[in-house]
């Protein structure tokens, strides 16, 4: 019986993917100053985060499965620092979409949200300890990460 059990749990185990238990990064100690500036990642997303607690959008994807979805949303947001015991995270509200695009490789028909929320990892790179915001997409069995990298300060 014992067996049984033991089987049965690493199979389930197994099953979970990264990203569904996933338990932070681990980082502590970063300041809002710090995280406050231009974000950005190759698909064209900008994300603005001011020091006021404000934040502004262009193109930015749906989390886990709303990804799928294809919506890009676009408009004036707030934003704050939550420290979790995992690490800290970045909470991005957009209440109103002021536009809704379309990833060119989706189907129209999705209706997109009339306001959203993301949860946006924060992490530091090993090798430059530079700051990266991050989220899951698509299936979290998987563990796809969107990433968001520092825009250079003018």
């Amino acid at each position: 019986m014992r067996v049984g059990v033991a089987a049965f749990s690493w199979l389930v185990v197994g099953c979970a993917g990264p990203a569904q238990y996933y338990g932070g990064t681990g980082v502590h100690g970063v300041t809002a100053t710090e995280i406050a500036g231009g974000w950005a990642n190759v698909e064209g997303t900008r994300v603005e985060l001011h020091q006021d607690g404000t934040a502004l959008l262009r193109k930015l994807d749906g989390q886990d499965f709303d990804y799928d979805e294809g919506w890009r949303l676009s408009g004036a947001g707030a934003w704050r620092l939550a420290d979790t015991e995992g690490g800290q995270v970045v909470r991005l509200v957009l209440k109103a979409p002021t536009r809704v695009d379309k990833r060119a490789s989706e189907a129209d028909g999705n209706q997109p949200p009339s306001a959203y929320n993301w949860s946006l990892y924060l992490d530091r790179s090993k090798r430059k300890h530079e700051l990266k915001l991050f989220f899951f997409y698509g299936d979290p069995d998987i563990g796809n990460t969107y990433v968001l990298t520092r825009t250079p300060r003018k």
